[in-house]
C-alpha cells in the first residue's frame, strides 16, 4: 500500500505529526479473537492529560475493513474533537479467527461492544460519552448492539444494510421462494466444515485490484453491486477486504434481522441514507420501527447511490457535518 497505515480513502493520514490528528494502530482481545483496530485522536490529544474526550466506535460495511470508509469517518470525527476507533470485524480483515470471513451477526454485534470496552479504558476517553456509528452492514449491527448495550449513548448509521433480511429474503426481497433451499445448502456446508473438509464460500476473494472495461461493468446490474465492484475492487481496493463469506454463515445470518426489537433503542438516533439508493428501504424500515426513542432523525440525502455515500463529494462532507453536530450535541 502507498499509505504506510494502509489507508485507501481521500485525505487519509500519511504520518503522525505533533499537533495534528494522529492514528494509533492497536490490538486487543475479545472473546478469544485478536482484534486489529485504528484509534484516531484529535490534534490537541495529550496536551492536557486531564482532558476527557467524547468517543465514537465506527463499524465498517460488510466485506469492508477499517482502512476504507470506516477510517474516513473516524478521521473526520477526530478532526472535530472526538476519539474514534475503527476495528476490523472478528474473523475478517487483520483480526484473527477461523474459518476466515465468517459473518456471524453475534460476532459483529460483539465487535461493537468490544470497541466500547476498549474505549472505556483508553486514556483520555470520557466513558460516559461514547457513541456508535455504523456504515452499511456495520450500521445494521450497530443498531442491534445499541438495543441492549446502554453504554452507547448515541447511535448513528450511514446507508444501513440489514444483512439478515438481505441474506434471508434476497436483495429487495427478491429470493423469498428459495429460503428453504439456501438454508439446506448452508446446513450441508456446516457439516462439511465441521468434518474437516474445505470451507465453502459465497462470493469471491480478491487478491489484487480488479481490471474491468466499461463494457464489462455494464454487464453488472446498476446500483449497489456495480458500484461495489468499482469501490472495493478498483478505486478503494484493500488486500484485507473481500466480499466473500462462509456459506455456513447463512445459518446465523438468515435468523437475524436488524428490525427485530428495534424499539429497545432509547438513545438518540440518527439514520443517514439517500432516498435514491437501492438500499434506502432498509433504513426506512428500521427507522419507522424505532419507537422507543423520541429523539430520532432520518436524514435524507438526494442523488447519491449507496456506495457514493462512502466516498463522493459533497455527500461525505454533508454526512460528516451532520455526524459531528449530532454526536457533539448528544455526547
Amino acid at each position: 500500500m502507498e499509505n504506510k497505515f494502509g489507508l485507501v480513502y481521500e485525505g487519509a493520514l500519511t504520518e503522525n505529526k505533533l499537533g495534528e490528528v494522529n492514528l494509533h494502530p492497536v490490538k486487543y482481545h475479545a472473546n478469544g479473537v485478536t482484534i486489529a483496530a485504528n484509534v484516531y485522536t484529535p490534534a490537541d490529544y495529550g496536551q492536557d492529560l486531564e482532558k476527557l474526550y467524547p468517543a465514537v466506535t465506527v463499524a465498517h460495511p460488510n466485506g469492508g475493513v477499517k482502512e476504507q470508509v470506516a477510517g474516513l469517518f473516524a478521521q473526520k470525527l477526530a478532526e472535530n474533537g472526538f476519539i474514534a476507533i475503527a476495528a476490523d470485524a472478528a474473523y475478517q480483515g487483520a483480526s484473527s479467527g477461523m474459518p476466515r470471513n465468517t459473518d456471524d451477526p453475534a460476532y459483529r454485534i460483539e465487535d461493537i461492544s468490544a470497541m466500547v470496552d476498549f474505549l472505556e479504558r483508553f486514556p483520555g476517553v470520557d466513558p460516559t460519552r461514547i457513541g456508535s456509528l455504523g456504515i452499511c452492514g456495520g450500521g445494521g449491527y450497530t443498531i442491534a448492539a445499541s438495543k441492549t448495550d446502554k453504554r452507547i449513548k448515541a447511535v448513528a448509521t450511514i446507508s444501513m444494510f440489514n444483512s439478515g433480511r438481505v441474506r434471508r429474503n434476497g436483495f429487495q426481497d427478491s429470493q423469498l421462494e428459495t429460503i428453504g433451499e439456501r438454508l439446506r445448502q448452508a446446513s450441508e456446508a456446516r457439516t462439511k466444515e465441521k468434518s474437516g473438509e474445505k470451507v465453502e464460500y459465497i462470493g469471491e476473494l480478491l487478491t489484487e485490484p480488479v481490471k474491468l472495461t466499461e463494457e464489462q461493468l455494464e454487464q453488472i446490474p446498476a446500483g449497489l453491486y456495480r458500484d461495489g465492484t468499482v469501490y472495493y475492487g478498483m478505486t478503494h481496493f484493500h488486500p484485507n477486504s473481500t466480499s466473500r463469506y462462509t456459506t455456513s454463515s447463512l445459518l446465523k445470518l438468515m435468523a437475524f434481522d436488524a428490525e427485530d426489537r428495534v424499539e429497545l433503542i432509547d438513545q438518540p438516533l440518527l439514520m443517514i441514507a439517500s432516498v435514491d439508493a437501492d438500499t434506502y428501504y432498509m433504513t426506512k424500515a428500521v427507522f419507522d420501527k424505532a419507537t422507543g426513542t423520541a429523539d430520532k432523525e432520518l436524514y435524507e440525502l438526494h442523488g447519491a447511490t449507496h456506495i457514493e455515500t462512502y466516498w463522493k463529494h459533497p455527500y461525505v462532507d454533508e454526512e460528516g457535518e451532520k455526524l459531528v453536530t449530532f454526536f457533539g450535541e448528544k455526547l
